[in-house]
């Protein structure tokens, strides 16, 4: 749909679980992952001691990349990272534990870039130590409102009514911002960026097994008398506690009514974590079809043609932990423009607000 690249920010402080996430994504054996570290020390990724060096980046094992910089050498990285060459599906960004998360949104946002685009700022909380962490660290309020995911993490150590009343404690700070709970980093890649389709062999050529695979076949082969690896303790089999979340696909032949998308998207539903399809809107002077990435409150529209032999049909794919599909489908009917005046170009004005300045690359 865009081959712009998505740039995640992953933040939180010390110790809320941010390396177990990112190392849990680097396992992923259908992506190529760019990956930015400020406190490159502190990652666990053992490809890069098999390189027995840290240079500005590291070519890792499973198609991946690594980078160690200094946030202000980021505008340079993000043009070295989305180069074509190096086939980069998604960068994550893993924010040292003192960062500013506001410095790197706008560095993210700012970018004149036209191969990336913001996706999203995923906060990770410790959920055993959240009231110690929060009166550590009072701008910590702060920066749960600016994420467009909250991960709640080690949740499996506070007790069902604890979870709760911590959920709700956070909640009202963050308001719509979806929350989700997990233990030890786990979380499904697809609820942060789509997962490219691509053949085991465009990821990499046929290698040694890497010790991030050798990890892999450890964890499968487990029989439960050692470490689980998750701190768990020996002989210990468990599931791993995280929350589902909810895809809504909503595909409709009746131009939208584009004020009333834009109302929905600028008041979302609860739980709607990232949004992204095709737009036909219903003012016949502009027949263009518009192309929409939303993370968060974050919402990118490009302009854009429908090929010859495409259907002008609306089709939007809506993501998110909690979310109510019911109730989201019947919100997303009533954007149908239904009445038998067309629009006038008037109409697409809160649509414009969200096209960025460049041209999206063909």
């Amino acid at each position: 749909m865009s081959r712009r690249i998505p740039v995640l920010i992953v933040a939180g402080f010390l110790g809320a679980g941010k390396t177990t996430l990112l190392n849990r994504l680097l396992r992923s054996r259908e992506l190529r992952i760019g990956v930015v570290v400020n406190d490159f020390g502190a990652v666990n990724i053992d490809a890069m001691l098999v390189a027995g060096q840290v240079d500005a980046m590291v070519s890792l094992g499973n198609g991946c990349v690594c980078c160690a910089v200094d946030v202000t050498e980021l505008d340079d990285l993000f043009d070295r990272l989305a180069h074509p060459k190096q086939r980069i599906d998604v960068i994550v960004v893993e924010a040292s534990g003192l960062a500013e998360p506001r410095n790197l949104i706008r560095m993210v946002t700012a970018s004149d870039n036209p191969r990336i685009r913001y996706g999203g700022l995923i906060e990770l909380v410790d959920a055993e130590h959240f009231p110690e962490s929060r009166t550590q660290h009072p701008e910590l309020a702060t920066h749960l409102r600016m994420a467009d995911l909250v991960v709640l993490n080690k949740s499996d150590r506070v007790t069902p009514a604890a979870l709760a009343a911590l959920r709700t404690e956070i909640t009202d700070l963050v308001g719509q911002v979806p929350v989700y709970a997990t233990t030890h980093g786990h979380i499904d890649p697809a609820l942060l960026f789509d997962i490219p389709t691509r053949a085991p062999a465009d990821l990499r050529a046929p290698q040694q097994l890497s010790f991030d695979e050798l990890l892999l076949e450890e964890a499968a082969t487990h029989d439960g008398n050692g470490e689980c690896g998750n701190g768990c303790g020996a002989g210990h089999d468990h599931p791993h506690l995280h929350d589902a979340y909810e895809t809504v696909t909503f595909t409709t032949p009746t131009d939208l009514n584009p004020r009333a998308l834009i109302a929905l998207l600028e008041d979302p539903p609860p739980g709607l974590f990232r949004a992204k399809g095709f737009l036909a809107f219903a003012v016949p002077e502009d027949s263009r079809k518009f192309l929409l990435h939303m993370v968060g409150r974050h919402i990118t529209i490009e302009p854009t043609t429908w090929s010859r032999h495409e259907p002008r049909t609306t089709t939007l794919v809506l993501i998110g932990p909690g979310l109510n599909p019911e109730a989201l489908t019947k919100r997303l009917e009533s954007t149908i423009h239904t009445a038998d005046t067309p629009l006038d170009p008037q109409s697409l004005l809160p649509i414009w607000r969200y096209v960025p300045s460049t041209e999206p690359i063909q």
